[in-house]
């Protein structure tokens, strides 16, 4: 503490110098600075000291008491919380937990949450986890955690709340667009393993990659999965649904994966420095198999550079419904050996030039999530069913068996069964099926 103490002494006096020696410095000097240099520079100068002051008066009479260490975390905190809806404050605990993520393994519910219209919003479940299970959906409006109301708390407040020990309860009250009063869930914390990357078969010809999150494995996974079954594809479904986003290079190397020319992403910020633009290469590209993409309310980030990239270049047909918009540019930039802040520095643009902040990117084929409905019509006379029908021909499909429908335990096939549960999928595969009758002509 008396070093913290001797710090902020040290830099009010840093500063009071400054200020003497700039106004020395100007009445001295042959060269004056011109008239709007030296008006910053005196406003950028007055600033800190206010800041400093301000510091001093709240470490000495501020009711609970809270130190000069704790007064400049929580200014930091505002700092960037201010700035926007992602830059933030990460200390010794948030950083660990970001690095952990992008690792892939974390405790906690399993979800990914961002500030809208300021209120704490579900950007996405992770599929399998635990507020997965429990019915937490993307656009929920999470109203209070445990008794606490969310209405003043920032992200990281919320998230450090919401993990916790595994195998330990936590309640969440939830606003849902269309429900007539708030939703409450009990949930029980776990270990969340997330499994990035997962790959199916649809009717044998069709490969399904589902991709949650983009971790640092993403890439290379999906690149493994089109090795494995490339031989018997004829055509492919990306699912980006629900997926929060993550790093920027494997968006960029996923979907290097299926255009081979091109602009797939840039961004600009306010420095020519941040400006960077990420192009196609021809090496290992899956340029030949026609492709539909799935996205979805909780498709963010690095699924919207996705998306919209194949989207601008033709490559596949975007199926499902608008997307969560978040098209800036985050870094984190460590402070102490365990702190850091994560900083807005650009916006991503698509290869259109198109912005995809607080827009997000429009599906080619909007198409609302639910089952299909499926009626019974008893009425209904086939071939089968006149008295003259061809029974030698009957007799021969007699015994045979729906292959895809005894796989249903299989975890490596999608069913019929299970594709009319999906109404965005099932959409997306007879989109494909076209796709691929028509290459085949």
């Amino acid at each position: 503490m008396k070093n913290k103490k001797m710090m902020v002494v040290g830099f009010i006096s840093a500063i009071a110098v400054s200020l003497a020696l700039s106004t020395s410095l100007i009445a001295k000097s042959d060269a004056q600075p011109l008239p709007s240099e030296a008006s910053n520079e005196a406003s950028r100068l007055q600033s800190l000291a206010k800041f400093t002051k301000v510091l001093s008066i709240v470490e000495q009479y501020n009711v609970d008491g809270l130190g000069v260490d704790q007064l400049i975390d929580k200014s930091l905190q505002g700092l960037l919380s201010n700035l926007d809806a992602h830059s933030n404050f990460l200390d010794k605990k948030s950083f660990e937990s970001l690095k952990s993520q992008t690792d892939g393994e974390f405790g906690g519910l399993g979800i990914t949450v961002g500030m809208r219209d300021n209120a704490l919003t579900v950007i996405s479940p992770i599929e399998g986890t635990p507020a997965d299970k429990a019915g937490i959906k993307a656009g929920d409006i999470i109203l209070k955690i445990n008794d606490k109301s969310t209405l003043s708390m920032t992200i990281d407040d919320a998230v450090g709340i919401m993990r916790g020990v595994p195998k330990t309860p936590i309640d969440l009250t939830i606003v849902r667009k269309g429900a007539g009063e708030p939703l409450k869930f009990h949930i029980i914390r776990d270990i969340i393993t997330v499994e990035s990357v997962y790959a199916r078969t649809i009717d044998d010809n069709i490969l399904y990659i589902r991709v949650t999150s983009f971790d640092k494995k993403v890439a290379t996974d999906v690149k493994a999965a089109l090795k494995k079954h490339a031989a018997k594809s004829q055509g492919i479904i990306l699912d980006l649904r629900n997926n929060p986003g993550g790093l920027l290079d494997q968006a960029v190397e996923l979907t290097d994966l299926f255009v081979d020319e091109g602009i797939i992403v840039s961004q600009k910020g306010r420095n020519k420095s941040d400006d960077i633009t990420y192009s196609a290469t021809k090496k290992a590209t899956v340029t030949h198999l026609p492709l539909v993409v799935l996205v979805n309310e909780g498709s963010a980030s690095a699924s919207e550079i996705v998306s919209g990239a194949m989207q601008d270049l033709k490559r596949g047909v975007i199926v499902g419904t608008k997307t969560f918009g978040k098209g800036s540019v985050q870094v984190v930039m460590p402070i102490t050996d365990t702190e850091a802040i994560k900083l807005t520095i650009a916006r991503y643009y698509l290869p259109s030039g198109r912005t995809i902040q607080a827009v997000g990117v429009i599906p080619d084929v909007e198409v609302d999530a639910g089952e299909v409905k499926k009626h019974e019509n008893n009425f209904d006379i086939k071939e089968a069913d006149l008295k003259k029908h061809l029974e030698g021909e009957l007799e021969k499909t007699n015994g045979m068996v729906d292959v895809t429908e005894t796989n249903a335990t299989n975890k490596t096939i999608i069913t019929k069964a299970q594709l009319t549960k999906d109404m965005q999928l099932k959409e997306g595969v007879g989109i494909l099926k076209a796709l691929i009758i028509v290459k085949g002509k």
